[in-house]
């Protein structure tokens, strides 16, 4: 592998030496998908390179078995990016699974923060009493269910009403 590395350019060198473990372990998430794109990026120049040279190598020679050997050092580039991006994979993996665990326990501390007071009663207008206190008589609630059936069924009463209208 060693010997791999040093076949590389001086900047693709440089790509490489930034995904060993003590220079990815003080990045932070944004940097590391940065670097992360980085390295795919080369890693496919050197896929795209070997597949497209290697099918007009079987094109001139006449059987994939004699044209594997050519591409060997496009092949070989391409296997240190591909061990380069995993190390970046699994180092980003990490990071976005501790910034998940921080936003999580940041919202459960907002919400446990917050007070939860119950909304005035209004006074009783001398009607239906609810015969239990501690339920609710009007069960009716604004939920993004009901909201959206009661959209429609206007929207449907005002097509069928501007049908009408029309003629």
């Amino acid at each position: 592998m060693q010997a791999l590395v040093g076949t590389l350019t001086e900047t693709e060198q440089g790509l490489v030496r930034e995904t060993s473990a003590d220079q990815l372990a003080p990045l932070d998430e944004d940097e590391l998908v940065a670097l992360h794109t980085r390295v795919r990026r080369a890693r496919d120049k050197y896929v795209k390179l070997y597949r497209r040279q290697s099918a007009t190598r079987v094109r001139s020679t006449g059987a994939r078995g004699k044209a594997h050997p050519r591409g060997s050092r496009d092949r070989d580039k391409a296997e240190v990016f591909e061990e380069a991006l995993a190390r970046v994979s699994r180092r980003l993996a990490t990071a976005a699974r501790a910034a998940a665990r921080a936003f999580k326990a940041e919202r459960i501390a907002e919400a446990r923060a917050a007070t939860f007071t119950p909304p005035p009663v209004p006074p009783s207008s001398g009607g239906r009493r609810n015969p239990r206190g501690d339920q609710v008589a009007d069960r009716s609630q604004r939920t993004p269910d009901r909201l959206k059936r009661h959209a429609t069924t206007r929207a449907a009463t005002k097509r069928a009403q501007s049908r009408k209208d029309s003629r």
